[in-house]
């Protein structure tokens, strides 16, 4: 790991910048630091939704003239929405809310690309998962041409809670899946959608496929099984745009 012009050190130093509304990507503390004050700043992690990870101590070496104290925090490129704010000025302005939700998307040039698309499709906003999914650097930034740095992206600390929430403000629940019986096209995305795209390696959680209230796939023809996560995602969601134009 190498030090990073927007990466900061220091227990206390990373305690104030979680007070002070700092967007963290994610904070690293080092394995087998239990002291009072590294425990304070968990429980504000916690409280915040900022992911954190231990990480051996081999891992600090490079910066031992940083007093780190065994925690750095990498701060975010962008500044992360609620979407419990964005979901009520969607409707006010009479449109449906069109949402893309990326479960465990690990792939930094994968989440670029689905940002990118994602925005030119007209999506309202992307929300991720608090832990599991890829960080927003610089290289997703340039993958996504500049789309992250306009579309909203919601940080969720439970995603179950954030669908629940979802399909409690009138929004169809959309997930796609090898294992359906529907196809893409099969279904109407004219009305309040979200759409949950599952991890390059195991696609969708089981949890959120057994509350969709749709689950769809895109044929296969060829003896490959699945598409990369960001063509298939472009697919669903200019589908959905085509149907939301008619």
């Amino acid at each position: 790991m190498s030090a990073k012009k927007n990466m900061i050190f220091g227990i206390r130093t990373t305690i104030e910048a979680i007070k002070a509304g700092k967007d963290i990507e994610k904070i690293f503390i080092q394995k087998g630091n239990n002291s009072s004050l590294i425990k304070e700043l968990m429980i504000l992690a916690n409280n915040e939704g900022v992911p954190f990870q231990y990480i051996p101590i081999e891992k600090f070496k490079g910066f031992t003239g940083k007093n780190h104290q065994g925690v750095m925090a990498l701060l975010s490129e962008i500044t992360y929405e609620k979407i419990e704010n964005i979901l009520p000025l969607i409707y006010e302005k009479g449109e449906d809310p069109f949402i893309l939700i990326l479960d465990q998307i690990s792939d930094v040039r994968n989440f670029g690309a689905i940002t990118r698309t994602a925005e030119c499709a007209g999506v309202h906003a992307i929300i991720i998962p608090e832990k599991g999914s890829a960080s927003i650097n610089s290289d997703a930034i340039k993958t996504s041409a500049g789309a992250l740095m306009k579309i909203p992206v919601c940080r969720a600390k439970n995603l179950n809670s954030t669908i629940d929430f979802l399909k409690e403000s009138g929004l169809q629940i959309i997930a796609a899946s090898e294992k359906s019986d529907f196809f893409y096209t099969d279904i109407n995305y004219s009305t309040p959608i979200a759409i949950i795209m599952g991890s390059e390696d195991t696609g969708v959680s089981k949890s959120f496929l057994n509350i969709a209230d749709k689950i769809i796939k895109i044929p296969i023809k060829g003896t490959i099984e699945s598409l990369n996560v960001s063509v298939a995602t472009g697919i669903i969601l200019y589908e959905a745009l085509r149907q939301k134009s008619i």
